[in-house]
C-alpha cells in the first residue's frame, strides 16, 4: 500500500502550519454558512423580500455543498491538491464579496451557492490532505484541529453576526469573511507544500464506494448519527425557552458552554482513537442517546439540563473526529472520494434530521423530536458495531 504521509514534502512544524491554515479556513467557512441565522430580518428588509425567502440562503449553500462533495474527487483528480484547496478558498472570498455587495435577491443566492461549493469541496478534501501532511499516528490530532475550528465557528457565528449587524449592518458582518479568507489564502500559499494528485488506485466514483460492505455500514452509522443529532439540536432554543424557562442571556451562555465543551471534546478524543477507534464510534452515539433521554426526563430543571448539554457538546463535536479517523484507515487510497461521500451523507443527514424533527415537534411536541433523535443515535451505534465486524472480516 502506498504511504499516506508525504515525508519528502513536509516535515515537523511546516506540516502543522499547513493544518492550522486549513483550520482557519474551516472556521471562516462554517461561520459564513451559519451567520445568516441571526441576520435574516435586516437582510430581508434591505432586499425587500420575506424572511422565509431569505432563509433559503442557508439551504442553497447546503444543497451546493452536497452536489460538490459528490463530484469534486472526479473533477479535480488530475490537479495539484494545493491548488484545489486554494481555489476553494478563493471561492469563499468571492462569495463574501458577492453577498456583501448583493444588489438583489438573485445575486445574494449566487454568492451563497458559491459558498456551498467551497464548503463541500474543502470538507471533502480535508481528511485526505491531512493524511498527507502528518504521520498516520497524528492524523486524529490533525482532524481534531479542523473540527475545533468547526466547533468554535458554529458557536460564535450567530451571536457574532447579531453583534456586528447591530453596529456595521448585515453587509459589514458578511464583509468580515473577506479579510479572514485572504489571511487563510496567504497562509495556505505559504505553508501548504505541492500535493500532486495520487489517483492511480482511486476510484473517483463516490457512490461506487458503497459497494464495499464496511464503507456502506460506516456511512449508515454516520447517517443515523447526524440525523439523530440534528433532530434534537435544531430545536434546542425553543426547548430551552419554553420547557427549561431560560432567558436570552442564559440561553446564549448555555450554547457557548456547549461550544466550548465541543472544542474540549475534539482535543480529548485523539488519544483514544489510536487504540480504540470502534469502541469510541460505538460508545459516543449511545452516550448521546442517553443524554437525549435525560433531557426528556429533566427538561424543566436548568442545572441538570446545563450539565447534559455540556456533555452533549463534548461528545457530539468529537464524533466527526472519530469518523474522520475511520475514513483515513478504511480508505487510505481513496480518501478523497470517501471524504466526498462522507460530506454528502452528513449534509443530507443534517437536512433530514432538521426536517423530520420539525414535523414531529409541530405534530406531537418537543419530546417526540428528542425521542426520535435518541432512537436514531442507538441505531448509529448498532451500525457502528456492524461496520466493526465487517472491517474485521475484510482483513487479509
Amino acid at each position: 500500500m502506498e504511504a499516506t504521509y508525504d515525508t519528502r514534502l513536509v516535515r515537523g512544524r511546516a506540516a502543522w502550519g499547513a493544518v492550522f491554515s486549513m483550520a482557519l479556513c474551516v472556521s471562516v467557512l462554517i461561520a459564513s454558512e451559519f451567520m445568516p441565522v441571526s441576520l435574516l430580518s435586516p437582510i430581508a428588509a434591505d432586499l425587500g423580500i420575506t424572511e422565509g425567502r431569505t432563509g433559503q440562503a442557508i439551504s442553497i449553500s447546503g444543497a451546493f455543498a452536497v452536489l460538490t462533495s459528490l463530484l469534486v474527487a472526479s473533477l479535480t483528480r488530475r490537479i495539484d491538491r494545493k491548488l484545489v484547496v486554494i481555489g476553494f478558498t478563493v471561492l469563499l472570498i468571492v462569495s463574501g464579496l458577492a453577498v456583501t455587495f448583493a444588489p438583489n435577491y438573485a445575486f445574494l443566492m449566487v454568492g451563497r451557492a458559491l459558498l456551498g461549493v467551497a464548503i463541500g469541496g474543502f470538507w471533502s478534501m480535508s481528511t485526505a490532505i491531512v493524511m498527507r501532511l502528518v504521520p498516520e499516528d497524528l492524523v486524529p490530532r490533525g482532524l481534531a484541529m479542523l473540527n475545533a475550528g468547526n466547533a468554535i465557528a458554529a458557536t460564535i457565528a450567530a451571536p457574532l453576526g447579531s453583534f456586528l449587524g447591530a453596529y456595521v449592518g448585515w453587509r459589514g458582518a458578511f464583509f468580515l469573511v473577506v479579510p479572514l479568507g485572504l489571511l487563510a489564502l496567504v497562509w495556505q500559499w505559504i505553508s501548504l507544500p505541492a500535493l500532486p494528485p495520487r489517483g492511480r488506485r482511486a476510484t473517483g466514483n463516490v457512490l461506487a464506494l458503497l459497494g464495499r460492505r464496511p464503507v456502506a455500514l460506516g456511512m449508515a452509522s454516520i447517517l443515523m448519527l447526524f440525523t439523530g443529532q440534528f433532530a434534537l439540536f435544531t430545536y434546542l432554543r425553543p426547548f430551552l425557552e419554553t420547557v427549561t424557562g431560560l432567558g436570552i442571556s442564559a440561553l446564549s451562555a448555555m450554547l457557548l458552554v456547549m461550544g466550548l465543551a465541543g472544542v474540549a471534546g475534539t482535543w480529548c478524543i485523539g488519544g483514544l482513537l489510536r487504540e480504540r477507534l470502534f469502541g469510541v464510534l460505538i460508545t459516543i452515539p449511545l452516550v448521546m442517546a442517553g443524554l437525549a433521554v435525560g433531557l426528556v426526563g429533566l427538561g424543566a430543571m436548568p442545572v441538570p439540563v446545563s450539565l447534559l448539554l455540556a456533555a452533549w457538546g463534548f461528545f457530539g463535536t468529537a464524533a466527526p473526529v472519530g469518523w474522520g479517523t475511520w475514513l483515513a484507515r478504511t480508505l487510505p487510497d481513496d480518501a478523497e472520494a470517501g471524504g466526498g461521500l462522507q460530506v454528502a451523507v452528513i449534509q443530507f443527514a443534517i437536512t433530514g434530521g432538521a426536517a423530520i424533527g420539525g414535523m414531529l415537534f409541530d405534530a406531537f411536541g418537543w419530546w417526540s423530536a428528542f425521542t426520535f433523535g435518541a432512537a436514531l443515535l442507538c441505531a448509529s451505534s448498532l451500525f457502528a458495531i456492524a461496520a466493526w465486524h465487517a472491517s474485521r472480516r475484510s482483513l487479509p
